[in-house]
């Protein structure tokens, strides 16, 4: 069994993904808009695949990789309000080199929570929501 995260940016999946590309080397690996979808899909899928009007380019589905890691991804309804509460997305630096830079580009336009600096469990570790909302914690293993 494997358990995959599913981001629902509200709107502005194509954008976070260009960011990821940038701040984390994201790779895509699958995107379909609204206006791929089939329009023989089945009436109670319809609904949720349904853009709001002018949304027929917006992100229905999207895949991307991460290092090892897929992560999947939606613009959802597409209602302006993404709502990312109660998780966050580790990173595993391979140096303190590496994790200042994945800490600075994660931080760029969003909130740091905890700045990145060494503690009792790791020689650097910080917390930060990137400019969509998703929260992250960059450490390295002691």
């Amino acid at each position: 069994m494997q358990v995959q995260t599913y981001l629902f940016f509200d709107g502005r999946c194509e954008e976070a993904i260009e960011f990821y590309r940038g701040a984390l080397g994201a790779e895509v690996t699958m995107l379909m808009r609204f206006k791929d979808a089939p329009p023989e899909a089945p009436s109670d899928s319809k609904e949720s695949c349904t853009p709001p009007p002018g949304g027929e380019n917006k992100v229905m589905h999207a895949s991307f990789r991460i290092g090892d890691t897929t992560l999947l991804a939606s613009d959802g309804h597409c209602q302006g309000k993404p709502s990312f509460q109660g998780f966050s997305l580790s990173l595993i630096a391979s140096s303190e080199a590496e994790a200042d830079r994945l800490f600075a580009a994660l931080a760029e336009g969003g909130q740091v929570q905890m700045p990145l600096a060494k503690t009792f469990f790791s020689p650097r570790f910080g917390m930060v929501a990137d400019r969509f909302g998703v929260s992250w914690m960059i450490y390295m293993e002691p």
